[in-house]
């Protein structure tokens, strides 16, 4: 007859391991260096190719095009009213925008698919000072090659981009790559 200590062992060993698991990996959607209160801000990707053309209509329904802006430091920001994320970012977003916009900085909202009353709204609303563009038809999408709200692209004063990122960013995030950038 066998003893059931090295069985019992096992099981313990394995209640150990499972216990371990679940103290010290990080739950889903934690964000150990977000502070409470703080959009939790994804992280921007290293970049290297052309902006895309891009034309479309300003809110005083003037055609606008990121060329327009070749020798400045460009983010420009994909977003709709109907995002959860994209509402949380804004007031990061214009804070970095207003620390920066003396520096030869500008910040393009691209409204995906909202009304110009919508975008009016929205911007009366949260009290943004940057441009913004409307997009009906998610142009801006479809030319950076991307399928997902909140999305930002930082274009350099040559016109390329040089970082890229999906999800709410944060001003601790804008400050720690952009900045930099901006400053070499």
């Amino acid at each position: 007859r066998k003893s059931p200590l090295p069985l019992m062992l096992v099981g313990i060993g394995l209640i150990v391991i499972a216990v371990a698991f679940v103290i010290f990996l990080p739950k889903s959607g934690d964000d150990s260096a977000s502070v409470p209160g703080e959009v939790p801000a994804s992280v921007p990707g290293e970049m290297n190719y052309p902006a895309p053309p891009l034309i479309l209509t300003d809110m005083q329904d003037q055609s606008v095009s990121l060329a327009d802006y070749k020798g400045k430091w460009v983010l420009v920001n994909n977003w709709a009213t109907w995002c959860p994320p994209c509402r949380a970012e804004m007031p990061e977003l214009n804070a970095f925008y207003e620390a920066h916009k003396d520096e030869g900085f500008v910040l393009i909202g691209v409204s995906s698919g909202d009304t110009k009353t919508q975008i009016e709204n929205f911007i009366q609303e949260y009290r943004l000072s940057f441009p913004m563009w409307q997009d009906p038809t998610s142009a801006s999408l479809r030319a950076f090659r991307m399928d997902y709200l909140p999305s930002s692209f930082v274009i350099d004063p040559s016109g390329t981009v040089r970082l890229a990122w999906t999800g709410a960013v944060s001003l601790a995030t804008l400050e720690e790559y952009i900045t930099p950038l901006m400053r070499d």
